[in-house]
């Protein structure tokens, strides 16, 4: 499924000149979109996020809300061979500032009033490529960066700063109609397996027991879980009245180990170690184009994201932060040729710090951070 949790888009130029070589053409195109990322990255640095506990799931563009389909007709002017003409790469970008803390769905806002509660903030780079092997199949990876910084208060004391890439997927997705089809609809089904690329006990310097050391920092923060695991996930439109599209993208990331050893420095039973969780993302709405815009549509949805308190296979022991963030989610989207621009600005409407199973066990219920919005970003290239 070609999906990303947030995102705006900008325009790769094409080279219009039949003597450019391929492997310079194609070298060209991936500078642009590096810069393409880190301008994002610049232009929302103050944008707030949903908190440590929301999905790190690729929400790519779905193409078929702007009259693009599988495998689209390239113009005349297009230099590309036709193996490059199948390939789609999304560029995504968030960015995490979550500061508000929640015990279940109560707010505790004493903690800004103490100005101890801790703050969160993450900047995240999500690249998703799709290659076309027909109009139904398609092969599908992803590739996340993460880089993230924690203001911990509680021992082991410290501000932690950890990057790197994350967990890579690869997979594959498969239309179950033939594109086009005569409804104006189709659902995508589509299934990855998650590679453990990413660190899952990165290390900060904090103050413990009096002393400085170095300490694995939280959870939230790490790139990686150390663990294999597989994502189902689905996408799906369908045109209704007055050229109006509904829309659907969900995903699921099944983790089934149960934790991967890595300290947490807490002194709870049964929170000693990190949990290894599944994590899930859906959304959906409708899709209408703007009145006498080109190209321009708006969208206007609801999504839900976040990690449950048990996973759908194996055992869920261990500390994770439990609960949920269910936002409006109104977007605007560009599509002009080859390029097409995706914005959205969820806003939370309910946050809820669930108790994980050590809470459970403990009789306590521990909390999370959330914040109220974020911006998400999605820079879309078909060659």
């Amino acid at each position: 499924m070609r999906r990303r949790f947030l995102g705006v888009v900008f325009a790769i130029q094409n080279s219009e000149r039949a003597n450019v070589n391929l492997p310079r053409l194609v070298s060209a195109r991936f500078v642009w979109l590096f810069l393409a990322a880190t301008l994002i990255s610049g232009a929302f640095h103050k944008a707030n996020a949903q908190g440590c506990i929301a999905a790190r799931s690729n929400q790519g563009i779905l193409d078929e809300l702007c009259g693009q389909g599988t495998l689209a007709a390239h113009d005349d002017k297009d230099h590309n061979p036709l193996w490059l003409r199948r390939l789609t790469v999304d560029v995504g970008f968030r960015e995490f500032n979550s500061f508000r803390h929640f015990v279940g769905t109560v707010e505790q806002t004493q903690r800004g009033l103490l100005h101890n509660q801790v703050e969160n903030h993450q900047l995240l780079f999500d690249i998703g490529l799709n290659y076309q092997l027909s109009r139904r199949w398609s092969v599908i990876a992803d590739v996340p960066v993460l880089q993230g910084s924690r203001n911990q208060i509680y021992p082991p004391v410290g501000v932690f700063r950890v990057g790197g890439i994350g967990d890579m997927q690869v997979g594959v997705q498969s239309w179950i109609f033939k594109p086009p089809t005569e409804s104006n609809g189709n659902i995508a089904l589509a299934a990855s397996l998650k590679i453990p690329t990413g660190i899952c006990d990165a290390t900060g310097t904090a103050l413990y027991k009096g002393q400085l050391v170095k300490a694995v920092a939280d959870q939230s923060l790490q790139p990686g879980d150390c663990r294999w695991g597989f994502t189902l996930s689905s996408q799906a439109y369908r045109q209704i009245w007055f050229h109006t599209m509904l829309y659907f993208q969900g995903s699921w990331l099944f983790n089934p180990a149960d934790t991967n050893g890595v300290p947490t420095f807490r002194s709870r039973p049964g929170e000693t170690v990190m949990s290894v969780t599944d994590q899930y993302l859906f959304r959906g709405g409708f899709s209408h184009a703007v009145p006498k815009i080109k190209h321009l549509s708006a969208s206007l949805g609801g999504r839900m994201e976040g990690i449950p308190v048990r996973d759908a296979f194996g055992s869920s022991n261990g500390f994770r932060r439990p609960g949920y963030i269910i936002s409006i989610d109104p977007g605007v989207m560009y599509s002009f040729r080859h390029e097409t621009i995706s914005v959205n600005g969820p806003w939370a409407l309910e946050r809820n710090r669930r108790r994980s199973v050590p809470d459970i066990a403990n009789g306590t219920h521990g909390d999370a951070a959330f914040a109220d919005y974020t911006l998400i970003a999605v820079l879309s290239h078909r060659f």
